[in-house]
């Protein structure tokens, strides 16, 4: 009885201890470190691509690897690539190009060509009527278009 609990032991150890060694080749090879520059950071991304590719066929010290790299990755990222939230005209200017409208497919919204224009052209903001009437149109959520 005793060897049998022993040898179950073993078991999870040598697995463990398999890992581990896969691990630390994975570890020299890629050599993870803090990321300073864009060149590192486009490094990391490539392994990470790598990795990536492996899909099922991952092992667990790849895994592992993996996770480490994401995570040296979205920390670099988060200091050097901090987005700004857009504005409501840039919101609004991104649906009217995404969609192919033109300022005059918004006469319905505005009431007049002359306050499109002025909208779109940055002279005008966006009223609380005319966000609720393009959340309509557009399908999206008014508050989309309210300066916060």
């Amino acid at each position: 009885m005793a060897s049998t609990k022993y040898s179950q032991l073993e078991k999870p150890r040598s697995t463990i201890a398999a890992l581990d060694k896969e691990y630390a080749q994975l570890l020299v090879a890629v050599q993870p470190k803090v990321i300073d520059t864009e060149e590192e950071n486009e490094f990391y991304l490539a392994e990470v691509t790598k990795l990536m590719r492996l899909g099922d066929a991952i092992s667990p010290a790849q895994e592992r690897l993996l996770k480490l790299l994401v995570n040296l990755i979205e920390s670099f990222e988060s200091q050097h690539y901090q987005l700004k939230a857009a504005t409501p005209l840039e919101i609004l200017t991104e649906l009217i190009r995404d969609r192919g409208l033109k300022q005059k497919d918004l006469l319905p919204v505005f009431g007049s060509q002359g306050i499109a224009s002025e909208v779109l052209n940055g002279k005008r903001g966006i009223s609380r009527a005319a966000a609720k009437a393009l959340g309509k149109f557009f399908k999206v959520s008014p508050s989309l278009f309210f300066d916060n």
